[in-house]
């Protein structure tokens, strides 16, 4: 005959459920103190030293704007269909698609090598690992929201006026935000085990870049290519920040809490792959 449960028993049993599915905010929490600083490192630590210091959070975007709108708005022609927001300078709508790439491809190329450039982090046995992956995110969303302004500076200037719609941007950034921690935790064990992993993610993020809506309208492929370009998740993304930056349209909002919803997941798969490879790291390194 089994024994009746104790309601103490049960509190705790949710608790530490609540508590697993918590985990990859947990650190955030109890360390965000240590998360602010590193993550002020992260963003003032690129500029120092050079002349204009933090101004190039701005200038780095009008350039790279520049050499995409020549080499494809000038050199070879490219043009966006009018139905899918043609109507919109060219400029306007590639740097809308590359404001997406850029925030998730520079977390992919620097999340492997998270853990192997700071090595005495992990000989500290009092230090939080699994919070690395925070102030990066966080550096790559501070030049993020820098380029939505200049967007909408752009917006202002080419077209003089600005749809309320832009406000919903942060609610396309969220799912976006969840998935990119995940990968990093994911890449950033790999990446101790794994060196070449770290030679591989520019190639990879450069093929997320062509194979995403950030350059191409995915209307204007063939089905197949259609297929292969909405596995591409930055296409979604793309996709839903054209549409509330560009269009003036609501976001999907069932697509978006699925997407979200998948975030989450990733976020807690990769924190829970990390927890539990962490231990042998001092030892590879």
């Amino acid at each position: 005959m089994s024994l009746p449960r104790k309601q103490g028993d049960n509190d705790t049993t949710k608790l530490l459920r609540r508590r697993r599915w918590e985990a990859p905010f947990a650190s955030l929490t109890r360390h965000r103190s240590l998360v602010w600083e590193l993550s002020k490192r992260e963003v003032l630590g690129r500029y120092r030293g050079a002349s204009f210091g933090l101004a190039w959070s701005v200038i780095s975007p009008f350039l790279m704007l520049g050499v995409y709108a020549f080499a494809f708005g000038e050199l070879m022609k490219s043009r966006w269909p009018h139905d899918v927001g043609g109507e919109h300078p060219y400029a306007v709508i590639l740097f809308t698609g590359l404001i997406i790439h850029g925030f998730f491809a520079e977390c992919l190329m620097r999340a492997s090598t998270l853990i192997v450039s700071n090595p005495n982090f992990v000989k500290r046995v009092i230090f939080p690992l699994d919070i690395l992956p925070w102030p990066m995110v966080l550096s790559a969303l501070f030049h993020t929201c820098v380029n939505i302004c200049v967007l909408a500076i752009l917006m202002l200037i080419v077209e003089g006026h600005l749809h309320a719609t832009i406000l919903f941007l942060p609610f396309v950034l969220l799912p976006l935000v969840l998935m990119t921690l995940g990968i990093s935790w994911f890449l950033a064990a790999f990446g101790v085990y794994f060196r070449d992993i770290s030679q591989v993610m520019p190639v990879v993020a450069t093929a997320l870049l062509f194979l995403a809506s950030a350059i191409i309208p995915v209307s204007t492929l063939t089905p197949g290519l259609q297929f292969l370009f909405h596995l591409n998740p930055l296409t979604f993304f793309i996709d839903q920040a054209r549409e509330v930056a560009l269009i003036g349209q609501a976001p999907q909002w069932d697509s978006l809490a699925l997407a979200c919803a998948g975030g989450l997941l990733m976020a807690w798969l990769g924190h829970a792959w990390f927890m539990a490879t962490q231990r042998g790291f001092a030892d590879v390194l």
